[in-house]
């Protein structure tokens, strides 16, 4: 399946483009918002990021047909200021992070993303990372299980899924995995909704410590962006979702103790929530859980 990229046109309008500027695409995947951001530039510079070689490889391909003004970066975001330092740049114009698996990684055969495809339980995005789903769904204890499906995705009913899980051991593939799941719930609830869905990405984020890296690399954009920069930021569940809100919110906290005093309150941030169109949602079924949120750097 071609991979259409999310709110494409709504991140290309916030991030406000400068032909001079410097951007950083965090989740570089088949380039489809990076082709657009440069598209846009002259003398400006985009950076690319992106753990999976694959994507890397196949996207460079698209944009030196485009302009030669960018550089590509395999690299977990969480080393987003170790690696624009070695370009010798301190401060960006604006910062995309595409939170969501590509359309290629999930129709993957070899990658193990989906439940609806059978194939070995991979799931790593870096593919040099030693670390696979297999390996923590067979050898992780029942309850490290359960607290891997109720914080990476609120998994109901974990305990009974995670006794399965080790009751059936080892697995191997996801036709297995997703059987397994089934198997271990109320038939009403598997009707309802595919419950695969939430446990495979539970064990996804467990594989390539998404959470916690996405917490990492917040921490360091407020002093890479210069004034009036923006970060824009496309969430698809609500664990990355909350990371982000707080994340914003942590900005711009303000201590209550002061208006007591009459100090005045001033925002430095400004953030700005978008949704898909129903237009959007109707042509890519992907999108219909995204979220985009648009924080701009109002002073330094």
């Amino acid at each position: 399946m071609e991979h259409i990229p999310v709110l494409l046109n709504e991140v290309i309008e916030q991030l406000s483009i400068k032909p001079d500027g410097i951007y950083v695409d965090l989740t570089l995947g088949r380039g489809g918002h990076s082709q657009e951001i440069l598209k846009r530039l002259t003398t400006g510079k985009l950076i690319c990021f992106d753990k999976d070689i694959q994507a890397i490889n196949e996207s460079r391909e698209k944009l030196i047909k485009i302009s030669q003004n960018f550089i590509l970066i395999k690299s977990d975001f969480r080393n987003i200021t170790c690696e624009l330092k070695k370009l010798n740049i301190d401060k960006v114009d604006g910062i995309l992070a595409d939170l969501g698996v590509s359309s290629p990684q999930l129709d993957d055969p070899n990658r193990g993303f989906s439940y609806s495809i059978n194939s070995d339980l991979d799931m790593r995005m870096d593919l040099d990372n030693t670390l696979t789903a297999k390996e923590i769904i067979n050898n992780a204890t029942e309850k490290e299980i359960i607290d891997i499906l109720q914080s990476n995705a609120d998994v109901k009913l974990s305990n009974l899924i995670a006794k399965a899980i080790v009751k059936n051991r080892p697995i191997s593939d996801s036709f297995t995995l997703n059987q397994i799941i089934k198997d271990s719930l109320p038939a009403k609830i598997v009707r309802q909704k595919n419950p695969s869905k939430a446990v495979f990405q539970a064990f996804r984020i467990a594989v390539n410590d998404e959470l916690n890296a996405l917490s990492e690399m917040l921490s360091q954009l407020p002093n890479l962006l210069k004034k009036d920069g923006k970060i824009a930021i496309i969430t698809f569940h609500s664990k990355e979702d909350v990371i982000v809100k707080k994340f914003y919110q942590n900005l711009n906290y303000f201590d209550p103790k002061l208006k007591k005093i009459l100090i005045v309150e001033t925002h430095k941030w400004h953030q700005k929530v978008i949704f898909p169109s129903s237009k959007e949602e109707e042509i890519n079924k992907r999108s219909r859980s995204a979220k985009l949120r648009v924080i701009t750097k109002l002073m330094d």
